[in-house]
């Protein structure tokens, strides 16, 4: 059976967060901005699988930090300061005019999912979008995959996953899926030879 949907990661595969998420948030936690997003990345899972919100969640993180900022407003300089990666773009044109299904896979709260899906355009840009909050489920469980193959309509063996998370790819291969590691500082063409080795060929 070959290949005829590829699964796109967005955050270091399709977008990027300029300056990283640690230099974003320093004006607000200056030498304290790492250990507040690791214990953040921790806690916020929840709110990943829809079980929560965000919002409520960063509320208490910013009071447990002590810091004195609208939530809004921090988000919105945060979470949302995402660029596109114009070679990623370039390729979903390419798979999708070379005939295959090419979707969203993503673990992603509700507000950043909408964001995304309507200032950056992603609901037109792919031809299904799965979102863990929607899901119930993160990346690194089996059954976030059983529920993206779902909503695709496809079976395993005829997808490939791309992502820049290693957990994520080897979860996706316990999940039948072919997957690929990646990140879009690595070069459109590593991609290209990677997705190449699961039959995968893309046009000019």
């Amino acid at each position: 059976m070959s290949v005829r949907h590829v699964l796109l990661d967005a955050d270091g595969v399709l977008q990027d967060l300029p300056g990283g998420w640690f230099e974003r948030l320093r004006p607000w936690l200056g030498d304290r901005a790492e250990e507040f997003i690791e214990q953040s990345w921790i806690d916020e899972v929840p709110c990943l699988r829809g079980e929560g919100d965000f919002f409520d969640h960063l509320t208490a993180h910013l009071a447990a930090y002590d810091v004195d900022v609208e939530v809004g407003e921090l988000f919105a300089s945060v979470w949302t300061s995402i660029e596109l990666v114009p070679s990623s773009i370039e390729l979903v044109h390419r798979l999708r005019a070379a005939g295959y299904g090419v979707h969203l896979g993503t673990n992603q709260e509700q507000h950043r999912a909408a964001y995304m899906r309507t200032a950056l355009g992603y609901d037109e840009l792919f031809d299904v979008s799965c979102y863990s909050w929607e899901l119930g489920a993160v990346k690194t469980e089996p059954v976030y995959f059983e529920r993206a193959l779902t909503m695709i309509g496809t079976v395993p063996e005829e997808v490939v996953f791309v992502d820049d998370r290693l957990e994520n790819v080897e979860t996706a291969r316990s999940a039948g899926l072919a997957a690929v590691h990646w990140d879009f500082t690595e070069g459109l063409a590593t991609l290209e030879s990677r997705l190449g080795e699961h039959g995968v060929r893309v046009g000019s």
